[in-house]
């Protein structure tokens, strides 16, 4: 049996997180981990005491917004963002860490990952957002992406 490497023993952790999505579209997961330490975990949904699509449907499908435009125009905050909302209210910082998320992130996500001093990431699918993409490379942050073998949910 092979031990798996740090990079695929987080990215199966991703995996599990993204279960916990309420999106009808995407079940996104994303962690931050620090020295080999996870700070953070985050999944899409609804903001805290809001209904979930899940339960009440899907304003991008109702109104029908392709995948990667109009981030706006929806009730969910995004698996990196609530990462590093929560990591944010934890403490320890995030200068220097890794995000480990099942898809590459939006453009959104991206600024407010080069805000909060993720220097890595490692990535599963990726998101149709070329902006993203061009962010990630303009400040610098190393990227991998990491095929994820479907799990539950996927």
């Amino acid at each position: 049996m092979k031990r798996p490497t740090w990079d695929e023993y987080f990215m199966k952790i991703t995996q599990i997180v993204a279960e916990r999505s309420t999106c009808i579209r995407r079940k996104v997961g994303a962690i931050i981990v620090k020295d080999k330490k996870i700070v953070s975990t985050g999944y899409n949904g609804a903001p805290k005491g809001l209904d979930h699509c899940l339960e009440i449907g899907c304003l991008r499908e109702k109104i029908g917004v392709p995948s990667g435009e109009r981030h706006e125009l929806c009730r969910g905050a995004h698996a990196e963002q609530n990462a590093i909302i929560q990591a944010a209210g934890s403490g320890p910082g995030m200068d220097g860490a890794t995000m480990y998320c099942t898809d590459s992130p939006c453009s959104t996500c991206t600024k407010m990952i080069i805000n909060a001093g993720i220097s890595r990431l490692v990535l599963g699918k990726k998101y149709p957002d070329e902006l993203g993409e061009e962010l990630i490379r303009e400040a610098g942050i190393e990227t991998v992406y990491l095929a994820l073998e479907p799990g539950p949910g996927s």
